[in-house]
């Protein structure tokens, strides 16, 4: 069995540098908020190019610190997409707020410009509802449609969250998500484009004071100096090992994401006359954390690709709406039908930025077979 993402020829390149960082940084025994947390901050931000960056514990503590700083509250609404992993809503009815369902685009899999207007002007007809925030996810590594969803964002007055927990390092006109967005949050679980050894997660934002006040809340709401707290927050801390990891495989994102990029187009070549590829938006670049097609018979085609030794994943299976904890969550009028057709369809094969040669050569092949 191949692997679905290969992370041993990542480490393997940079196995020296690792050892080195994780060596320094055990010896000077910093290892929480040490130097290297600060480092990686300033080089995401210029990455990201935006003004500020902050770290945290986790990509869905990343959602939930920008919420906290516009102090969500009941009654608030908050237009998320179904397809999505659960972290972009579960942050919604965990700060007491309420999510309201919004379709996708058919084509990138990202929220629906046009559903997000449906959605909101529904939403203002509603006593118990004020519309607050909308939070479009990249999904699979692709940038939303940021031109149109914050043009509607600023008419109606609401922040704009760019969910690049899988997108971090995608560009849309040759612009970061956080050109449009108030905030960018980040995942660096392992599976992610730029993933560390265990858990963490990071914002960028142009706004300087929005990024004091998530500085303040992911440590405890800690004041100017330390045991004065000024708020109540979360100990939501990057440790500083894997800020040092993070920093090592940095150093080698943008190469990278042009492998991806380069295994994209030679899965496009190799199976795009038998089932459709994906389809980035104009002007976006990908950071292909996933490769997502769509089949018929999900089921048969992955024991085929399984029994060839090819591994695949399904992202998502279920919609956020369709599970039981978010069934009663309001949904846009119209339903949402491009999500519910989409589900049970789509099947993610394997990706990552050293997919070629004979390892994706075989991928062609089993895909080729499996769809006769």
């Amino acid at each position: 069995m191949i692997p679905f993402i290969d992370l041993a020829t990542q480490r393997e390149r940079l196995q020296d540098k690792l050892d080195a960082m994780i060596r320094k940084i055990i010896a000077e025994g910093r290892y929480v908020l040490g130097p290297e947390v600060s480092e990686l901050e300033e080089r995401l931000a210029a990455f990201g190019q935006v003004g500020h960056a902050v770290t945290c514990a986790n990509g869905t503590d990343a959602l939930s610190l920008p919420l906290m700083a516009w102090e969500l509250k009941p009654g608030d609404a908050v237009f998320v997409p179904s397809f999505t992993f659960a972290s972009t809503v579960e942050v919604v009815p965990l700060l007491g707020a309420t999510p309201v369902f919004v379709d996708i685009d058919p084509d990138t899999y990202c929220m629906c410009p046009k559903s997000l207007e449906k959605a909101i002007a529904w939403t203002k007809t509603k006593s118990d509802l004020e519309p607050r925030v909308v939070i479009a996810v990249d999904l699979f590594g692709q940038p939303a449609d940021y031109p149109a969803i914050s043009a509607i964002c600023e008419v109606e007055g609401l922040k704009l969250i760019a969910d690049s927990a899988q997108g971090f390092g995608c560009t849309l006109n040759g612009e970061h998500p956080s050109a449009w967005a108030d905030i960018a949050t980040i995942s660096f679980y392992p599976a992610k484009p730029l993933g560390c050894y265990g858990d963490g997660g990071a914002v960028v934002t142009r706004e300087s004071d929005l990024a004091s006040l998530i500085k303040s809340l992911r440590n405890h709401g800690e004041g100017e100096t330390r045991y004065s707290y000024e708020r109540i927050g979360l100990n939501s801390r990057l440790d500083t090992l894997q800020a040092g990891i993070l920093l090592a495989k940095l150093d080698i994102f943008s190469d990278e994401i042009i492998g991806r990029n380069r295994a994209a187009q030679g899965y496009a070549k190799g199976f795009g006359d038998i089932v459709k590829p994906p389809k980035v938006i104009d002007g976006g670049v990908s950071v292909w954390a996933q490769y997502t097609i769509e089949v018929g018979d999900r089921d048969e085609f992955r024991a085929k690709l399984n029994a060839a030794g090819i591994p695949t994943a399904i992202y998502y299976p279920v919609p956020m709406h369709m599970q039981a904890p978010y069934a009663d969550y309001p949904v846009v009028p119209g339903g949402l039908p491009v999500t519910e057709t989409a589900a049970p369809r789509v099947v993610s094969l394997p990706m990552d930025g050293y997919l070629d040669g004979e390892r994706q050569d075989a991928v062609i092949r089993a895909v080729r077979a499996a769809l006769g």
